[in-house]
Formats: structure tokens, sequence, C-alpha cells
């Protein structure tokens, strides 16, 4: 496996092309079978399932033979979407797209399930502080929840297989907004992993609409503070842009 310079190229189609151009095969966090009995609750064998950044997982494939036929795999290297098309075109009910989770060219209600394992962590690896994630990070996330939900059918399930503990992931997906619950398990053994589901249609608890009104809370009363600026009569002009 290549690694990246830093974390930031996590977030970057460049590194992934090359690194899938020798790479067959790596999954994020545990294999399918340490969290099968989790998705055998929340997925019926009809369902129509999208697979947001695939990768080159095993999970599909495994997925597939365990009777999940109706997924569509989505990735926006197409490099690895061609590879794993061609590795896997005996698995004729399930289909392989260029496309990026930023940007999903789908109709609405057209999904059952939205899955997605270790993509949006990808996302936020470069954040230096889980306690206050970035403005641009957020608002993608946030692009990205939209969007899933308004493709999920009424009734649908987002699933979101990650490392981050709830009380980080957690706030980013219990909005009322974005009109769905947040239900979440742990599986793994000497690692604990997190297995959330959010159901379409289906309201907060009362305890996170009751978080969620005090974080919008607290972010309206810090896009409220004043920014106080030094003034001086150096000719250093940069010293006139310097926040306390």
């Amino acid at each position: 496996m290549e690694l990246p310079a830093n974390n930031a190229d996590y977030r970057e189609q460049d590194y992934w092309d090359t690194r899938y151009q020798t790479e067959e095969k790596y999954d994020w966090f545990s294999a399918y079978s340490s969290f099968r009995n989790l998705l055998k609750n929340d997925i019926k064998s009809e369902d129509k399932i999208l697979m947001l950044g695939c990768g080159n997982s095993t999970l599909s494939e495994e997925m597939y033979k365990d009777g999940f036929k109706h997924i569509t795999n989505i990735d926006f290297s197409p490099v690895v979407i061609q590879k794993m098309a061609d590795k896997h075109s005996d698995l004729q009910e399930m289909s392989w797209l260029v496309m990026d989770i930023c940007d999903l060219r789908f109709e609405p209600c057209s999904y059952d399930i939205v899955l997605e394992k270790g993509t949006l962590d990808a996302l936020m690896v470069h954040e230096k502080d889980p306690w206050d994630t970035s403005v641009e990070t957020l608002q993608k996330i946030d692009s990205i929840l939209q969007q899933v939900t308004s493709i999920l059918k009424p009734g649908g399930k987002f699933i979101s297989i990650t490392f981050a503990q709830p009380h980080f992931r957690k706030p980013l997906y219990a909005c009322d907004k974005y009109n769905w619950d947040v239900n979440v398990s742990t599986f793994g053994n000497s690692f604990h992993f997190f297995y959330f589901v959010m159901e379409k249609g289906k309201q907060l608890s009362e305890k996170d609409r009751i978080n969620e009104k005090e974080r919008q809370k607290r972010k309206q009363e810090r896009s409220c503070e004043k920014i106080v600026y030094l003034k001086c009569d150096d000719e250093e002009e940069f010293l006139f842009g310097i926040d306390l």
C-alpha cells in the first residue's frame, strides 16, 4: 500500500489513481464478516443499494455473493472503477460508475440503501481538531448528506461505517433538515468501529433535537462575536489584519 505524503492527500483523486494502478484490494477497518449481522438487519435482498467511494474493497463482492445483488458502486477514480468492473464482470447485476460523492447524479428517491465505509473518514483525516471541524469540511459533508437524503426512498437508510466515535460523528448526522433519525452500534474486538444507521422519514430523538438546537445556538453566538483589529501607525500593513 502506497501511503500519502500527508493526510490531506487522501482527498485527492491523483493519489488514489496512482495507488489503484498497483494495489489490487484494500479494506478499510474490518471485513464484511465482522458487521454482516448488522447489515442483515437493515438491508433486504431486493433493496437497491448505492455504495459511496467503493475503492477496491471486497465489500460489494461479498455482499453480492451473500444475496445483495442490486448494488451500484461509485468512485471518483476511473482507474479503480475500470479495474473493478473488469474484475467482477461475472457479477452482472452489479454496476460500476465513475462519480464523485460530492456530486451525486441520481434521481430523487431512487435508492433503498446508501452505504459508505470509511469514505467520509477519508474526507476528514486532514482535520487537526475533531472537536472543531473546519468550515470547509462541514460544508462539504453537509452537501453530501443533503444529496444522500434526497436520493433515498421514503423509509430508506443511510449506513455509515466509521472509526469516528459517536461524540465526534453524531453531531454531523443528527440534523433535523436531513429528515432521518440516527442510531449507532459498535462492532470489533480489540478495536471498536461504529455503525451508524439513519432512516429517512423518522424523527430525531428528543435528546438529539435538544443537542442540535444547542449547537445551532453556539454557532450563532460565535458568528455574532465582534472581531477586534490591532491599529497602528506602523507601515507594516499586515499588522492591521491580525485578529485578537
